[in-house]
């Protein structure tokens, strides 16, 4: 193990315990936002890949969101919204070693982001995606212009927040809980041979996973960088 992998594990690990001491605080506020946008865009993408149309994307200052889409493939599509957010997580850690890599990472987050501008968005999600693509757009310039390395931890420690995040979520909404109108719940109507709170357990295992994946791959990219 080299240095590059040491200083990567203990980062990432002290990235880890500041968003479990913080996770509900204000102060990491902004963050749970991002996630509840990547949770609805990840159900659009599911629509779009399975050939149906996004009518809109909300993100609501409570944490909640929603996506109102027409066709597609509901079975796909139901899961997308945990799943997808420990994928974005997953893909965050995984290009967070990298100068390059980090920056498309904080690219196609940027063009995710002014996109879903399209598709009737309400007042909440149109200052937090601003903001961001704002807050992206200023590191990335700082990055290449100013000081280097920097980006590289705004990206890890997004990997970090939304992977945990998504697990945090997947357990206080479909595991600890069943609610009528959750993912989860709608995904047993579609598959009634597995109940709300098995398909949470399945969910939160592949996002433990997911987020493991990212931290293996970003470690052997350092080997090569």
């Amino acid at each position: 193990m080299n240095e590059r992998q040491i200083a990567f594990i203990a980062l990432y690990f002290l990235y880890v315990g500041v968003v479990l001491v913080f996770h509900t605080t204000i102060i990491l506020y902004p963050f749970r936002l991002l996630t509840t946008f990547l949770h609805e865009i990840s159900h659009a993408i599911a629509c779009w890949l399975t050939c149906g149309s996004v009518r809109a994307i909300k993100v609501y200052d409570n944490e909640g969101g929603v996506t109102s889409y027409a066709g597609g493939c509901r079975i796909l599509i139901i899961p997308a919204g945990y799943v997808g957010s420990a994928i974005w997580g997953c893909v965050f850690v995984s290009f967070s070693g990298g100068r390059k890599t980090s920056t498309g990472a904080a690219g196609v987050l940027i063009g995710v982001l002014l996109y879903a501008l399209c598709f009737a968005p309400n007042k909440t999600m149109v200052l937090l995606n601003l903001g961001y693509t704002v807050m992206l757009s200023v590191f990335i310039l700082v990055e290449w212009k100013f000081f280097s390395p920097i980006l590289n931890y705004v990206v890890l420690f997004f990997g970090v927040f939304v992977g945990i995040h998504a697990i945090f979520d997947t357990y206080t909404d479909t595991i600890r809980r069943t609610v009528l109108r959750s993912d989860a719940y709608a995904c047993y109507e579609q598959c009634p041979c597995c109940l709300p709170k098995c398909v949470g357990v399945q969910w939160a295992i592949l996002n433990l996973l997911l987020q493991v994946v990212g931290a293996w791959i970003a470690m052997i990219g350092t080997t090569v960088r």
